[in-house]
C-alpha cells in the first residue's frame, strides 16, 4: 500500500535522524484514542519487524474522564490484534474533574504526565512515544512565537526530568492528512476527547490559518519543518548567538551619530 510506504518512510526517517529508538528498548505508545496515536502504534509495530535493531512495543491509554465515547471498542480491537494494551483510570484526574471542572489544560497535562510515567514504569518501558504530528510541530512554532515570545516548537526527542524515560515523537514528519487516511484504512474505532471539540481556541485559529494558506502553498508545512532544522542564528535577535562587538566594530566611521541636545 502506497500510503503505508509513505508513513513508514517518514517515521523511519524521524527515528533514524533523531536516534529515537535503540537496541533493546521497550517503547510504550501513549494512545489518546485518536487517529494520530493509533497510526503511530501501527507504524512502530511494523518497524519493529523490519528495523535493524531489536525493540518491543506496547500501548496504554490514560482515562481522565474526558472521552466522548466508551473506550471498550478500542480495547477489543487491540486485543484482537494481539497488541499489549493497558487502560489506566487516573483517579487524581477524575477527582480534579469533579472538584475543578473548569481547570485549564496546563493542570490537566501535569496530571497526565505523572500518570504516564507511572504507567510506563509499570510496563517496564524506557521509551514513551507520543502521537504529535507535523501539524502539531508547525502550530507549536507559531503559537510560541506569537503568544509566548519564544522561538520554539516541540522536541522530537527529549528526556523526563530525571532521565528515566526517553520521550519521542516519531510522527514529526507525518502530516495529519496521512494519519487520517491511514486510521480510516485500518477501520479501527476512534475515541474522541472533549478537549478536541473546544471552539475559539488558539489551536483552532492556527489550523484555520494553515488551511487557508495551504490552498495556495501546499508545501507550507514541509517548509516550516525544514526551517526548524535549518536555523540561521545570525539572522535572529538573540544576542547569545550574535557577536555584537564585531558588528559594532564593523560600523563605518562615517556613520552619523545623533546626540540629544
Amino acid at each position: 500500500m502506497e500510503l503505508e510506504k509513505t508513513l513508514l518512510r517518514k517515521v523511519g526517517e524521524a527515528v533514524h535522524r533523531f536516534k529515537m529508538i535503540r537496541d533493546g528498548d521497550r517503547v510504550a505508545v501513549a494512545l489518546s484514542g485518536g487517529k494520530d496515536s493509533l497510526t503511530l502504534l501501527e507504524a512502530l509495530l511494523l518497524l519493529a519487524k523490519r528495523a535493524p535493531v531489536e525493540f518491543s512495543v506496547c500501548a496504554f491509554t490514560v482515562e481522565q474522564g474526558k472521552f466522548l465515547r466508551p473506550v471498550e471498542p478500542l480495547g477489543d480491537y487491540l486485543r484482537q490484534r494481539g497488541i499489549a494494551w493497558t487502560y489506566y483510570r487516573d483517579k487524581p484526574s477524575l477527582r480534579l474533574l469533579d472538584e475543578q471542572p473548569d481547570h485549564g489544560c496546563d493542570l490537566c497535562s501535569r496530571y497526565r504526565r505523572r500518570a504516564v510515567y507511572e504507567i510506563a514504569r509499570g510496563l517496564g518501558a524506557n521509551v514513551i512515544a507520543f502521537g504529535h504530528t507535523a501539524d502539531d510541530f508547525c502550530e507549536a512554532l507559531l503559537r510560541n512565537t506569537m503568544f509566548t515570545g519564544k522561538l520554539s516548537a516541540l522536541p522530537a526527542v527529549t528526556h523526563s526530568r530525571d532521565r528515566e524515560f526517553r520521550l519521542i515523537r516519531p510522527l514529526v514528519f507525518v502530516t495529519e492528512d496521512i494519519t487520517a487516511a491511514y486510521a480510516e484504512s485500518l477501520g479501527a474505532p476512534l475515541v474522541p476527547c472533549g478537549c478536541s471539540q473546544k471552539t475559539g481556541t488558539v489551536r483552532r485559529s492556527l489550523r484555520e490559518i494553515f488551511r487557508e494558506l495551504e490552498q495556495d502553498y501546499p508545501h507550507l508545512k514541509e517548509n516550516i519543518l525544514a526551517a526548524m532544522g535549518n536555523v540561521d542564528t545570525r539572522r535572529l535577535l538573540d544576542t547569545r548567538y550574535l557577536d555584537v562587538d564585531a558588528v559594532e566594530d564593523a560600523v563605518p566611521q562615517h556613520f552619523p551619530i545623533v546626540s540629544e541636545s
